[in-house]
């Protein structure tokens, strides 16, 4: 089944899994790692997918947030997950997407396609998986 996002009101406290990865979409955007924990179970695993500058599994809500989000924080400037496309089946949720971001280091632009997969069970996502063309992303980050 392929879902829209809906606007965050309509789903502030549903655990279906599509709600709660749109919740963890939202609280990145607006730098709320508290809110984005609140979506995680205890025992999340979190994978950054190989050769992606991040790359590794990362367990609990604070290893994810410090892990990626804050990593992210630090070394791009308006790092943007496009959640374009949602795909769900039962506790499947396979993201379409892109991110947008501009290097600090080296000043380049990234735009670049996406797909996540997660795993939700009893209102937290319990598993995230990152698929993305890694090239690109490190192309913007060489000098």
């Amino acid at each position: 089944m392929i879902e829209v996002p809906r606007p965050e009101a309509a789903f502030a406290e549903s655990e279906a899994p599509a709600d709660v990865v749109r919740r963890q979409y939202l609280a990145s955007a607006r730098g709320d790692l508290g809110a984005l924990r609140a979506t995680l179970a205890d025992d999340v695993e979190w994978t950054e997918m190989a050769g992606f500058p991040l790359a590794g599994t990362y367990r609990t809500p604070k290893g994810v947030t410090g892990g990626v989000m804050e990593r992210l924080a630090a070394e791009w400037e308006e790092w943007t997950v496009h959640d374009d496309r949602y795909v769900v089946a039962g506790e499947d949720v396979v993201v379409l997407g892109r991110y947008t971001a501009v290097h600090k280091v080296t000043g380049r632009p990234l735009a670049v396609r996406l797909v996540h997969h997660f795993t939700v069970r009893g209102g937290r996502i319990v598993r995230f998986e990152q698929f993305t063309d890694t090239a690109l992303v490190r192309e913007a980050m060489t000098p």
